[in-house]
């Protein structure tokens, strides 16, 4: 049976262009998989940011922001779980809860301080010893300057962790940071060797050809240096 992660961006599931036809889609893809183990880690998004920046002015702590942020994808997991999935079951607060789960598909959000839902989907994926891991964003895949405000920008259809890594580096930088893949997911993958592609999470047709390893447009995450 092939297992495979799915982080979805906050920004995805909360999108002010997504209608229920999205979510039917996704309930649709997701209950078809009969062959598969698949894990969706839903991240913050906007509510996240938007409580995390007003935090800040006020000058609490990273960590409790951190804690904030993780609180928020919890919510948007179970939104998300109240619509897909048949019986309700607990929103997993740990990566070994998910996995201890008897179920094929289990939603959870954020678990500790310090790192994103993107690092908890590379931590499960190496955990499970997934077939592949799938960052679904808001954007088609890894560009080289941000697509939202650069009309130039150019995307990768390959590049390779390692690139990543010397381009972003691997640390934790704050909460509520909006990046692709953030400095510590980059790190799990690269350690733990982890399948890795980034594709526009709102494309289900995409994202379905993408699971079924069919040709998708996205980015494959390589993990090798193709310098």
């Amino acid at each position: 049976m092939d297992t495979i992660v799915i982080s979805l961006g906050g920004s995805v599931v909360l999108a002010d262009d997504v209608d229920s036809t999205f979510y039917t889609e996704l309930k649709e893809l997701l209950s078809a998989q009969k062959d598969k183990k698949i894990f969706v880690i839903v991240g913050g998004g906007p509510p996240a940011r938007t409580y995390i920046s007003r935090a800040r002015k006020l000058q609490i702590s990273e960590k409790k922001l951190d804690n904030i942020g993780i609180a928020i994808t919890r919510v948007n997991a179970l939104f998300l779980a109240c619509q897909l999935l048949e019986n309700l079951t607990v929103i997993p607060h740990s990566t070994q809860e998910a996995l201890d789960l008897d179920q094929s598909l289990v939603i959870m959000g954020g678990t500790t301080p310090g790192h994103s839902t993107d690092f908890v989907g590379a931590e499960l994926a190496s955990l499970a010893k997934a077939d592949l891991f799938v960052i679904a964003t808001n954007v088609d895949g890894v560009f080289d300057k941000d697509p939202r405000k650069y009309d130039d920008a150019k995307m990768y259809a390959s590049i390779s962790v390692q690139e990543l890594l010397e381009k972003y580096g691997g640390a934790w930088n704050a909460a509520g940071s909006n990046t692709v893949i953030d400095g510590p997911a980059l790190q799990k993958i690269h350690d733990g060797h982890i399948p890795t592609i980034v594709v526009n999470g709102k494309n289900i047709k995409n994202l379905k050809n993408a699971i079924y390893h069919q040709p998708f447009h996205g980015t494959t995450i390589s993990l090798t240096n193709s310098m």
